[in-house]
């Protein structure tokens, strides 16, 4: 961008000290003193505000034909901290299959946190207390017990990149989602929810869009909480 920037100030002074002295009067001194004033050195501020401004509007322009309008209360595009700034729409897709991916694990988390607490009946119901504990215990208890779940979280990870991901050893690159690929969107719909209207869709989408990053926060929560006092979720809730 640097060098970019000063052949794009080498090529615009001669152009402006030429428009400005073709619209003055035509003295020496005129254009002496003009020759001094527009300089790269002089042009490079407002160059590069102008150049910042558009990376920022190419960006957002980006993020909304990408991941889609925003919603309330955080406006059209909310990127506080930066993270989507100057990434090419190739980039922002990763971030939004990332997004939901982890969104929706949150969400089972969430509500396997509450479950598990008030309903555990594996083990001969001998594991309850606090759920952050409770894969410790379970691992002393039945230490193989994680292999089957462990290997149907692979076989279903697979199964989710088989979808999304080029395949690396069929000429696609390397962890690049496919063009045609939509984030989250993995067919998987067997009770048939997913609305046909376009504007019902979309509100759908907001709405796990929302619900997963609330959860997410959610799940950190009741992680951190548990660990603080050691008392399950739902006796932190009942006071």
């Amino acid at each position: 961008i640097h060098q970019k920037s000063e052949i794009m100030l080498t090529l615009a002074a001669p152009l402006l000290l030429a428009a400005c002295t073709s619209a003055a009067p035509s003295t020496v001194g005129t254009r002496a003193r003009l020759s001094k004033a527009i300089t790269p050195q002089a042009v490079r501020p407002h160059l590069n505000s102008a150049m910042r401004k558009v990376m920022r509007d190419v960006s957002r322009k980006a993020g909304d034909e990408t991941l889609g309008a925003g919603t309330a209360p955080m406006g059209k595009f909310w990127d506080p901290a930066g993270f989507a700034k100057g990434l090419a729409p190739t980039e922002l897709k990763k971030y939004r299959e990332a997004e939901l991916t982890h969104g929706r694990v949150a969400m089972l988390g969430a509500l396997g946190f509450l479950t598990q607490e008030a309903f555990h009946p594996l083990f001969g119901g001998d594991i309850d207390g606090p759920a952050v504990k409770q894969f410790d215990a379970i691992t002393s208890m039945a230490p193989t017990f994680w292999y089957p779940v462990l290997l149907a979280i692979a076989v279903a990870e697979l199964g989710r990149a088989r979808i999304g991901w080029q395949d690396p050893t069929s000429g696609g690159s390397m962890f690049s989602l496919r063009d045609e690929y939509e984030p989250g969107n993995l067919g998987f719909d067997p009770l048939n929810l997913k609305p046909s209207n376009p504007t019902d869709l979309a509100n759908i989408k907001n709405k796990e869009l929302n619900n997963g990053r609330l959860a997410m926060l959610a799940l950190a929560g009741f992680m951190a909480q548990e660990l603080v006092n050691g008392k399950p979720i739902v006796e932190n809730l009942q006071g």
